[in-house]
This record gives structure tokens, sequence and C-alpha cells, in this order.
């Protein structure tokens, strides 16, 4: 069964009056989980967009709801340090009763790094980077002093307390499609995968490259959830179909302009969620026998709810 979730870019005007509103309504409206980006500015508009927080935003979940899932998607081991994000996962899955997912990723946004001073370093150096960050975490869950010594962090005794509430450790997601590395990772230490996005055709490839990547670490990849991230576009018509994708030109200052129909048009070419509750019902279910088991709508427009609305009312009776 597909659960769906709702994500949100929080680098693009998201207020704490926004916020407030998605996480109540996902709530109420039964959805499984509220993910949110973790960049510093905005990437799709302009600089001086409101981003709030990434943590106190989380943490906010779990206070305001008893029962949804959340996470990041994903934190960039680049500007985020893996000390503390094993610490602070901890703490947001224990506040919550273990509703946190700890969401990480190598990293990309060149223009986000150098803005606040963070090197990005080239892809090989930061994959190892990536590594050794994903070492690091799961040593400090361990319960055991940890002792490690690379090339981008070092451990020397260290132990963190309290532990993880959960065994020995917060469920981990990693974020990602590269081949020859991020898959590697997936296989050796994710508890979901996540890309974003992805046609069904690629999708299927990819998930081909991971099994062999598990098949060479022993991994069984039913102990593995996918997820995946789609933008979308639901109406009941056409014209509603349409007035949703003319709105996406102001969070996205790319498609400034561009027409209507041509948004659609692209994104259905990108395997986004596009057309009346009936298509996207379709859609989804084509993705569940892909083997995903989560879809995070990533919902651009952080003001229509009525969206989210006409999910749970047309879409989500029809996959559970």
């Amino acid at each position: 069964m597909v659960k769906l979730a709702v994500m949100i870019e929080g680098q693009e005007g998201l207020t704490w009056e926004r916020w407030r509103r998605i996480v109540d309504t996902a709530d109420r409206l039964n959805f499984d989980a509220v993910f949110r980006s973790d960049h510093l500015f905005s990437l799709t508009g302009p600089s001086d967009r409101d981003c709030i927080a990434l943590w106190p935003s989380l943490n906010d979940v779990g206070y305001r709801s008893s029962k949804l899932k959340y996470g990041q998607l994903v934190s960039p081991t680049t500007f985020r340090h893996p000390v503390h994000l094993a610490i602070d996962a901890v703490a947001a899955d224990e506040l919550s009763g273990g509703r946190f997912m700890l969401g990480v990723g190598a990293g990309w946004n060149e223009n986000e790094h150098r803005a606040f001073g963070f090197p990005l370093l080239p892809v090989k150096e930061r994959m190892d980077r990536f590594e050794e960050a994903l070492k690091v975490i799961t040593l400090l869950w361990s319960g055991e002093p940890a002792t490690f010594k690379g090339e981008h962090f070092t451990l020397d005794g260290a132990q963190s307390y309290p532990l993880p509430t959960r065994g020995n450790k917060v469920p981990l997601m990693i974020g990602g499609g590269g081949e020859k590395r991020t898959l590697r990772l997936v296989a050796e230490y994710a508890d979901e995968w996540n890309i974003t996005p992805a046609t069904v055709e690629v999708y299927d490839h990819k998930v081909e490259v991971l099994l062999r990547h598990c098949e060479a670490v022993g991994r069984d990849p039913g102990t593995i959830r996918r997820s995946i991230m789609l933008g979308h576009l639901i109406g009941r018509n056409e014209k509603e179909l349409r007035e949703r994708a003319a709105r996406m030109r102001e969070p996205l200052r790319t498609l400034a302009d561009v027409e209507p129909d041509e948004i659609i048009r692209r994104w259905r070419e990108r395997g986004f969620l596009i057309g009346t509750p009936e298509e996207i019902v379709e859609d989804i279910k084509r993705r569940e026998a892909q083997g995903i088991e989560r879809i995070m709508l990533q919902t651009h427009d952080q003001e229509d709810m009525e969206a989210l609305e006409l999910f749970a009312a047309e879409v989500m009776p029809h996959i559970a």
C-alpha cells in the first residue's frame, strides 16, 4: 500500500504561519507524514524569501501532531555536521515518540554553498565525505565508544547519550539515484531510499542497480523502504488543472513566462502526478506496482490547501 506524505520546499517563502497551517492540514487529513527540504535560501526565486530554520520547524511537527511522521528531505552533509545530525535526530525521535526519520544526502547546490562559505567539493570527494558522515552517525548510535579517523571527520572515543529509543538507530533515509556510490550507500546504510523525481522507466532501472548493490553487500532489499518525491498538479477538470499550473509561475520563477499547458506537458514528461483524481490514482497504482511505499507530494504552492483536500477526499480512499 502506498502512503502519501506532504513535502514542502522550506526555503521558498515558508513562514511559521504557513508551516503550521500545512502541518495541521496534513494531520487533519490523515496524511502519513510531512517532510521539508534543507536549504539555506531560495533556489527558485529571490534570495530574500523566508526560510524558517530546519530543526525548530521539524520539532514543531512533533509538538503539533501526535501521529504524523516527519523528517528532512534531505540534510546535506556538506553543511550539516554528522555529529549534530546524529544527536539532533535522537532528540527529535524521542520527542515525537518514534516518528522521526533522518534524511541525509551528499549536497549539490553550488550557489548556496558559495554564498554561505561552505566548500562544495568535487563529486568524488563529496561522496567520500558523505560516506564518512554515515559512518560517524551510525557509530554514535551504537552505544559503544566510537573511534574513527577519516579524511573529513574524526571521532576519538566519542559517546553520545541518550541513545536512540528504537533499537540502535533512528530510521535513516538516503536521497539520490547515483548508480556508483549513492545506491551502494543505500544498500549499506539506508532504512529508506528516496529519489526525486523519476519516470516509471527510469525508476525501474534505478531499482535494478540498487538490487545489484544489495546483492554485493549481502543486504535483503526487502528491508529498504522505497519512496519517491513527485511534484503534482491535481484538478477536477482541465480548467482547474490549468489554474493550478498558472499559479506555479510564482513559486517557481523559472516558469514565469511559461504557459500553463506547457507547464503541464513538461511536468508530465518528468513523471510528476498530473491530472484528475482518477488519473492520479492510476499513476499511483503504477508506482505501487514498482514497489514504492511512500509518495512525497512536492507542494510548491504553500497556500493551496485545497489541493491537499482533494488528494485526501478523492485519491487516498482509492489507494488505501
